[in-house]
């Protein structure tokens, strides 16, 4: 029993290092947001500020556009995540449903698609774009933010289905529905978490992708937040270290508020259909 007490302790003390070592980036950075200049070059830095003071707010949105950029990572991620839910719901479906090889080799290629790097992918998307003469467009963009959120959207909403009891798909098939109307009526309703779910992680995927965003859009009133975010670097690669935190602050906020919403419902798809009815 003292073995399972300590065992138990030991636990929550590396459950409690971890989530320190987590989170000490974001309140380091809340607290560089708010010192003032002189704190900022000071040898001896505090983690609370000693004078706290907006003007580093003040000066972010003074410096750069970061309302326009945000509303362009806005603009993009909401279309990226609604058009990513469209297109994923009836294809995890058939996926879930229909254990065919063709839907296994499309599971083998969601869980192949996960390991290729960026940099190996970004130069036949680019190509793509050009031709399409959609580079430096959110329009372009948008179109490769739903094809890099595909593949988990599809892996977790194929959760979700597969939880959902196939006897009442067969009820409904039994009073004279069709595949589509069963779908639309039965399925769809039951899934509405995972849909929502899934929807709000795409969003964050988006609104929080640089490297896609760097490359593809040229023009400064076409970016998004994170590109417009490396403006507070300078050329020589000094960085504006307050107002930088201040409007990285203002960025990350709206990811870490989706995340708290819907982190059970992200692990329950992970773990959805897991279990046999």
């Amino acid at each position: 029993m003292r073995t399972s007490r300590a065992g138990r302790v030991g636990q929550y003390v590396a459950l409690l290092a971890y989530l320190v070592f987590l989170a000490f980036p974001f309140l380091w950075l809340i607290s560089t947001a708010f010192k003032p200049p002189r704190e900022l070059g000071s040898l001896h830095p505090t983690w609370i500020p000693k004078d706290p003071t907006l003007a580093n707010f003040r000066q972010a949105f003074d410096e750069q556009p970061l309302l326009h950029a945000a509303l362009n990572s806005l603009i993009a991620a909401l279309c990226a995540a609604l058009i990513a839910v469209l297109l994923a719901t009836p294809m995890a479906y058939v996926m879930a449903r229909h254990r065919t090889p063709l839907a296994r080799a499309a599971t083998g290629w969601v869980v192949v698609s996960q390991a290729f790097p960026l940099v190996l992918v970004i130069i036949p998307l680019f190509l793509v774009l050009k031709n399409l003469r959609l580079i430096n467009s959110v329009p372009g963009l948008v179109m490769v933010y739903v094809v890099w959120a595909l593949p988990f959207a599809l892996w977790m909403l194929a959760g979700y289905v597969r939880a959902v009891p196939r006897e009442l798909e067969e009820a409904a098939a039994v009073d004279g529905a069709g595949r589509l109307r069963t779908l639309v009526s039965v399925t769809a309703p039951l899934l509405a978490p995972g849909i929502v779910a899934t929807a709000l992680f795409a969003f964050v995927t988006a609104w929080n992708e640089f490297f896609f965003a760097l490359v593809l859009l040229k023009t400064p009133e076409k970016q998004t937040l994170p590109v417009v975010l490396t403006h507070f670097i300078g050329a020589e690669g000094v960085a504006d270290l307050g107002p930088l935190a201040a409007a990285a602050f203002l960025a990350t906020s709206p990811s870490l508020v989706v995340f708290a919403v819907i982190q059970r419902r992200i692990t329950g798809g992970m773990l959805a259909g897991a279990v046999k009815n």
